[in-house]
This record gives C-alpha cells, structure tokens and sequence, in this order.
C-alpha cells in the first residue's frame, strides 16, 4: 500500500492502457490500496513528494483501519489519517532543510501511529510470511493446512488486514517475483513462468497483463530502458521510470 504526501505540482494517477483518470485524477496526499491492476503516476511539473510504501501488515498497523475498503481503490490520505496529521506532516516535510531531515521527521511520525494503532493477528503474520518466502508459490488450501485455521478465518483475517484475499495476495506476490528475477536468469518465458509458480507461460501472460497492463516482453522491456536511462533500482524493484514527452 503507498502513501504519498506532497507539495507542489500534484501526482496525476491514471489506470494503465487507459486515459480515464482514477478518483479526481490529481493528488496531494492520497493513500493507494493493494490492487490487481496497474496504476500510472506522473508530475506534469515540478513534483515534491515523499512516498511510502507499507507492507500490508505495517499499512493495517499504521492506519487502523480494515484494508478490504481500501483495496482496488484510492483516497485522500486526510481521509483516513486525519486532516490534522495529514497537513502538519505535510508541512514539516515542506519546510525541513534536507532529505535526511525529512526521513528523521517521518520515522518519527509513523512510529507513534505504528506504536498506537492495532497489532495484527499472529495467524494473519504467519500466513503472510509464509506466502513471502515462498513467493506466491502455494495453494491456498496448503495455507490452510499449514496454519491449522479454517479457510473462512484465513479469508476474513486477509481481508481485513492484508486487504486482500488470500487468492488475490498469491497472485501478487508470484507477480513479485518476475519483477525482481534477475536479469538473465531465464533463457525464456516458459522457464521464467516455472520458476516463479505459474501453471505455464499462457498463465505467465494472463497474469501480468492483467496486473501491469503490459506483455512480459513490453515489461521487460521497459525495465532494461529504464535501467539504462538511469532508474534506481532497489532490492530489484524499480524506483522510478523515465518519461518522455511527459507522458510516464
């Protein structure tokens, strides 16, 4: 789940493969839930933004709310986390001298919400954490039978601290781990679809135009341009993209 807090030109946030703008379109704060299908952000301008991403457990612990109602969606983060915290933060970030300051001044903030908002189920921490070290790569009913919880319970502790149904997570996760195989790691897209859970490079295909609006050829391709135009990369994931023509 992001959180992104900004000033100046606003973030305009998009569906991909389409020109249909999501909420209101322009952003200055907003929240953006766990999704199945690709979001486009850009400033047309001058952009000054930090941007958080949470894990689904920290974003239940930080926000303190049930994540099914932010999945697929997005909000004004003052509408979850308060006018008042919202624009004090915001402001804070505006004002300090430099980017060390503002990580010091946003550590602290999310460490008070964090140490005054729920404690995720145990069950729900295992279940997730098995789910990640596997990358996706099992059935739900292994869930269920590793854990010793019911499938309706796994279900209902998903979507109200994970936000979304175990299913769904697994989808995400398998998504994950294309996104960060190394580069020539695979010799081709049926070896990479085995190698990270899926049923065949027909699945492969499905899965990742659903979830990025792109082929895997379109998306690894944009990978290597983005790599190759200056993109950090951290932990394999892409910190940013270039644009051109100031269309992302």
């Amino acid at each position: 789940m992001t959180l992104i807090l900004g000033w100046g030109e606003p973030v305009h946030l998009r569906a991909a493969g389409t020109n249909g703008a999501l909420g209101n379109g322009v952003w200055h704060s907003v929240l953006v839930g766990l999704r199945t299908s690709a979001v486009l952000g850009a400033y047309p301008g001058t952009g000054h933004a930090v941007e958080v991403d949470f894990t689904p457990l920290g974003a239940y612990a930080c926000l303190g709310v049930p994540l099914a109602g932010l999945s697929e969606t997005q909000v004004a983060a003052e509408d979850v986390l308060g006018v008042r915290w919202t624009s004090a933060l915001t402001e804070r970030l505006a004002l300090a001298p430099d980017w060390g300051t503002r990580w010091t001044i946003l550590d602290e903030a999310l460490c008070r919400r964090l140490t005054a908002g729920p404690s995720p189920s145990p069950v729900a921490a295992e279940a997730w954490h098995r789910l990640r070290v596997r990358h996706g790569g099992m059935h739900l009913r292994d869930l269920v039978a590793e854990t010793g919880r019911g499938r309706r319970r796994l279900q209902a502790l998903f979507r109200e601290q994970i936000g979304l149904p175990p299913q769904s997570a697994i989808r995400v996760l398998c998504f994950q781990r294309v996104l960060t195989m190394p580069p020539g790691s695979f010799r081709s897209l049926g070896e990479l679809s085995a190698a990270c859970g899926y049923y065949d490079q027909a699945h492969l295909n499905r899965d990742v135009r659903a979830l990025a609006g792109l082929t895997p050829r379109e998306l690894g391709g944009l990978s290597e341009r983005a790599r190759r135009e200056g993109a950090g990369v951290v932990d394999g994931r892409l910190t940013g993209l270039p644009t051109r023509d100031g269309q992302p």
